[in-house]
């Protein structure tokens, strides 16, 4: 009798234990599971075209670029995300290898883009800091600035940008080749900072006015081209006030 009651103790305890564990459960930093590691729970494909290029296998999300070409696999459990920090690892393979990861990503009404986003821009080791570690702007009507590796860009209230360096900033020898890499994502107000493997790779500073900013929206991962693997883990997101 006291081997059971033993028994269940352990199993009445292991099932807490996992219950913290679930999607969702919130850190001692103020981080929040957004991938349970089991299923694409909380994410969907953003068209069906691209619905079989996005899998979970051994704990990752998985892309396939020759299932899905340039596709997104989109966050749905909160579509109006603003303030954050996004931690995540994340894996390419293929030597042209394209991804990244969009922010504030709102439906395109010009057409132009399926999506107007903030890009957080991962590319394969030797493809170039416009592309590696790069912010892009995918927005339609009004300049698409440049804010390659190694950049800290101003933009002013008349969209005029201004470039200086980042000191000590992220090289392309930061990068793990074929391996996984740590990035941490902040986005606050109208400044946004892109950090790989602990170094600032690129950051920016906006100071448009409201109506022609992002303000927020969807957190999507992003497929580029075929040949190529992309791969996600450990994804943590934090909302700022």
């Amino acid at each position: 009798m006291k081997l059971i009651k033993n028994t269940r103790s352990l199993y009445l305890l292991f099932t807490c234990l996992a219950s913290t564990l679930v999607l969702g459960a919130e850190k001692d930093d103020g981080f929040v599971s957004i991938f349970d590691g089991k299923t694409l729970a909380g994410w969907k494909p953003v068209s069906t075209d691209a619905k079989d290029a996005w899998v979970v296998r051994d704990g990752v999300i998985r892309g396939d670029g020759d299932k899905g070409g340039r596709c997104y696999l989109a966050y749905e459990e909160n579509k109006k995300i603003g303030n954050f920090e996004l931690k995540f690892s994340y894996r390419l393979t293929g030597s042209k290898a394209n991804s990244g990861v969009s922010i504030r990503a709102v439906e395109d009404k010009t057409g132009r883009r399926d999506f107007q986003s903030y890009h957080a821009d991962l590319g394969a080791v030797g493809m170039g800091k416009q592309v590696m570690g790069a912010w892009d702007f995918h927005t339609p009507g009004r300049k698409e600035h440049r804010c390659f590796r190694g950049d800290r860009l101003v933009i002013d209230k008349n969209d005029k940008p201004t470039i200086t360096l980042i000191e000590n900033g992220l090289k392309e020898e930061d990068i793990k080749k074929g391996d996984w890499n740590a990035v941490h994502l902040i986005a606050r107000g109208n400044q946004f900072r892109f950090i790989i493997n602990g170094k600032t790779s690129a950051e920016f500073t906006e100071h448009l006015p409201k109506e022609k900013r992002l303000h927020s929206g969807m957190i999507q991962l992003q497929l580029h081209n075929p040949k190529m693997i992309a791969e996600f883990k450990d994804l943590d997101l934090k909302i700022l006030d």
